[in-house]
């Protein structure tokens, strides 16, 4: 099971190319970095981890400039977001920007895709937060469009986009390995088969019973194999990481890392090492 690791980013942490030496350097397997374009002050929407909302969260970085700094110093480290809001960016531009970094990597790219929970900073962004999911379904229709080898057109429910010349392709067919972040449910499942490799839950709680079922709606919509576990922001002990492991059949575990100084997170990379 690879171990790798998530953090909250930004302008007061360690840099991101530090960070990924480090993290090459000791074995981990890889990084994963969130995304909030902004958090609005007149924010109304619970934030799910605990209000007050923590200071990192309004001053994250943009992961897919972290994740190219990362991928730059580094030759075998993973590369991932935890996630990336789909929904509030525009396709063509999205699509360019993770082909890019995924060819720049030599495919070390994961793309998690979540939905949100920021109500404001949603809106800003113009989405329609009853219809967001079915936003995110379209909008990765059309980045794979302007991943096929061939030009193809894509018309769909929120955007379309025209048969394209558009490079460079990402080093998979069709894109990189794609994990959809969310709670468990018949709504989530059903997104997870219909387009991506996985889940990307948050923690390990309620897995056991979970899994079955996502595995269920995986094999009724007619895929082969089975949807790739990856829980993330997990903060490990010996007998989580084995339950993920041996109960689960876990893939990659994400550990979450503290958004503090340089010294702070190399401490914790020190901490989590022994469970490489």
């Amino acid at each position: 099971m690879r171990i790798s690791t998530t953090i909250l980013l930004t302008d007061e942490t360690i840099r991101p190319a530090r960070l990924a030496r480090e993290l090459e350097q000791r074995g981990f397997g890889g990084l994963y970095l969130p995304e909030h374009t902004h958090i609005p002050v007149s924010r109304q929407t619970p934030a799910p981890m605990g209000d007050p909302l923590p200071r990192p969260y309004a001053r994250t970085l943009d992961p897919f400039v972290g994740l190219a700094a990362a991928a730059t110093v580094t030759e075998r480290l993973a590369l991932g977001t935890s996630i990336t809001l789909v929904a509030q960016h525009d396709p063509i531009v999205l699509a360019k920007q993770i082909a890019t970094l995924d060819w720049m990597s030599g495919g070390r790219l994961t793309l998690g895709v979540g939905f949100g929970w920021n109500v404001e900073e949603a809106a800003d962004h113009g989405v329609d937060w009853r219809r967001r999911r079915d936003v995110v379904r379209d909008r990765v229709a059309l980045m794979r469009a302007l991943w096929a080898d061939e030009p193809v057109a894509y018309d769909g429910e929120f955007g379309s986009v025209r048969a394209s010349l558009a490079h460079p392709k990402p080093v998979r067919p069709g894109g990189p390995r794609l994990l959809v972040g969310g709670a468990a449910g018949p709504t989530l499942f059903a997104h997870i088969a219909a387009y991506a490799d996985g889940w990307l839950p948050v923690g390990g709680s309620g897995l056991r019973d979970a899994v079955p079922d996502l595995h269920r709606v995986w094999r009724a919509a007619g895929r082969r194999g089975e949807p790739a576990l990856v829980p993330a922001f997990v903060l490990p002990s010996p007998g989580k990481l084995r339950h993920y492991r041996d109960e689960l059949g876990a893939e990659e575990v994400v550990l979450q890392l503290p958004s503090g100084t340089e010294l702070e997170v190399l401490r914790a990379l020190d901490d989590y090492s022994r469970y490489l």
